[in-house]
């Protein structure tokens, strides 16, 4: 392996947590926790979150329906990030928007990793 592997990882953001910022802030701190690992491993983490939640944040909503804005714009920029990935890592818990990253991702020929584990070292 001769670069780094931008490495997106996917799990739970908002799934089970009926909208609690609590929860969804755990939920993106269990996506974080594998970032260094990932870099330590030589490649790239990446987490759509980091990327959608400064968009949403910069974004007037157009009408009263704010949390459907939300939920396209988070799965469209995860869409849009999976055109520049070499892999996913798919965290386990129930999340669409996860197994839909894991679907695209094998639509376009990339490893889905189930685990640290998995990941090659650079």
């Amino acid at each position: 392996m001769t670069k780094p592997l931008l490495i997106l990882i996917a799990g739970p953001y908002r799934s089970g947590t009926n909208g609690d910022p609590d929860l969804i802030a755990r939920n993106l701190a269990r996506l974080e926790e594998v970032s260094g690992p990932i870099f330590r491993l030589g490649h790239v983490p990446m987490i759509g979150e980091w990327v959608a939640l400064p968009i949403l944040r910069t974004l007037e909503p157009a009408d009263a329906d704010a949390d459907a804005d939300a939920g396209d714009v988070m799965y469209e920029t995860a869409h849009r990030l999976l055109q520049h990935c070499d892999a996913v890592l798919r965290l386990p818990g129930e999340s669409s928007g996860a197994d839909k990253d894991v679907e695209i991702a094998q639509q376009r020929g990339l490893p889905v990793y189930r685990s640290l584990e998995e990941i090659p070292r650079r």
